[in-house]
């Protein structure tokens, strides 16, 4: 088979492969690969991503082709909880092709993976630590200079005698505009792209205690100018992709920049179809109105859960009334809504449990996509994964790898496996995909 990949080659000093791995959904853009893509060759460095999907073919001749035939020194893998095994058994083929090759894990999983990891990941040279860019950067001129484990920040490491060593973090751009556009440099294959993932910003200030978020960026958000967003939209609109998907946590936490974003996309004529989330305490009639007439046709919120009681205790400091209103404000101005919701909660029953699909049901929003609700997943670097037994909860499993953290398999003091897996069924019963929903 013909592998393509989504960067072309140039005679630089170095190639490096970057590699995000999805194989529950259909690709989709690997918009944070990209940006350490750009930045890297804009440091003079070649640089491939290779986007597996459900719906990539990829043999193991295909890959080794890839690798003999494009000679990287450094591997890069996009790490989460759901995909390690993946990544383990890839980098693992990897090194039997060329134990030369050094390879690093970053993103949501790697960023507080215990060191301890190392000793059960033997063919992974190196756990990031800190913003991609800069780590990836550091890594890959280690590497070309000959000395792959010196001077080196941002990341843990294992050198040649498998010793492990922790260095100091890296702090990445506070002004985002410095990082090279992967949309404006032509990273991606716009053919193969059905929709272009965004980012105009990074980071989440609050102190939500299950999600990772927060801590990852020390609970500040970084921003890219109202300028550079709009000249992406542009662009990839010329390009033919006609739908945006905004990942920012939440692109109306300066309500004044995102109105002036809006405002450009309808002087300019750019409105299209997007979807975007955001906090349900951070809309406004007038702003859904202005949203719904630059192309949104989707809004997402955080619901969690519909117990007061659960809801008051997970640090988001929002109500359910307050989702309520936001979801009625949508869905006036012809916005469909789709809720982010949570069971296995800590403190939550399984009466509290019942109480959120019947909450969802109640303010008809439609039971598909991300609507569908998951098990909390305690995951890294969350206040909660800290502290489990202050939250009452209880591992299954205390002897996984140390590359996992605890994740869906636990207990609660209020509901016990046979419960969990009854409000998953009861959620599965009435959605309209089947409950066709996998996410990190």
């Amino acid at each position: 088979m013909t592998l393509t990949c989504l960067f072309p080659i140039k005679l630089f000093s170095m190639n490096v492969l970057l590699i995000e791995i999805n194989p529950f959904v259909q690709e989709t853009t690997p918009v944070s690969l990209g940006y350490i893509a750009s930045f890297l060759k804009s440091k003079g460095f070649s640089v491939k991503i290779l986007s597996i999907g459900q719906n990539t073919s990829l043999s193991h001749s295909a890959f080794q082709e890839l690798i003999s035939t494009f000679k990287p020194s450094l591997i890069g893998f996009s790490a989460y909880q759901r995909i390690m095994l993946y990544i383990t058994g890839l980098a693992k083929f990897i090194k039997s092709i060329d134990n030369n090759i050094k390879i690093a894990i970053g993103g949501p999983q790697a960023t507080f993976m215990p060191s301890a990891a190392f000793a059960e990941l033997p063919d992974v040279d190196y756990i990031c630590r800190s913003p991609g860019e800069p780590t990836l950067l550091g890594i890959a001129r280690a590497i070309e200079n000959g000395t792959p484990f010196l001077d080196l920040s941002g990341v843990s490491y294992k050198d040649d005698n498998n010793a492990v060593f922790d260095t100091p973090e890296l702090e990445g751009y506070s002004d985002l505009d410095r990082y090279p556009s992967a949309y404006l440099d032509d990273v991606f294959d716009y053919s193969r792209m059905r929709e272009a993932i965004m980012l105009t910003s990074r980071g989440c200030p609050h102190h939500c205690i299950y999600c990772y978020t927060p801590h990852a960026f020390k609970h500040k958000i970084s921003f890219h100018s109202v300028e550079r967003v709009i000249e992406e939209i542009r662009w990839i609109r010329k390009k033919g992709v006609k739908r945006f998907w905004f990942a920012d946590p939440n692109i109306s936490y300066k309500p004044s920049r995102l109105i002036e974003i809006l405002d450009r996309i309808l002087k300019e004529g750019l409105e299209t179809e997007m979807w975007l989330q955001t906090r349900a305490d951070l809309v406004t009639p007038e702003l859904l109105k202005k949203m719904k007439r630059a192309g949104v046709s989707t809004i997402a919120f955080g619901l969690e859960s519909a117990s007061e009681r659960v809801l008051s205790r997970l640090g988001k400091h929002i109500t359910s009334e307050k989702v309520a209103e936001a979801i009625r404000l949508a869905q006036n101005q012809g916005i469909e809504v789709e809720l982010f919701t949570i069971y296995g909660l800590p403190y939550e029953t399984f009466e509290d449990a019942v109480k959120t699909l019947e909450f969802v049901k109640k303010n008809k929003v439609k039971i598909m996509g991300n609507t569908n609700s998951q098990q909390l997943q305690i995951y890294f670097g969350t206040h909660m994964a800290q502290h489990y037994e202050d939250y009452n909860i209880r591992p299954l499993n205390n002897n996984r790898p140390a590359y996992l953290s605890i994740g869906s398999q636990y207990e609660t003091d209020y509901m016990g496996r046979s419960e969990l897996h009854q409000i998953r069924q009861m959620w599965q019963a009435n959605s309209l995909d089947g409950g066709k929903r996998i996410v990190s």
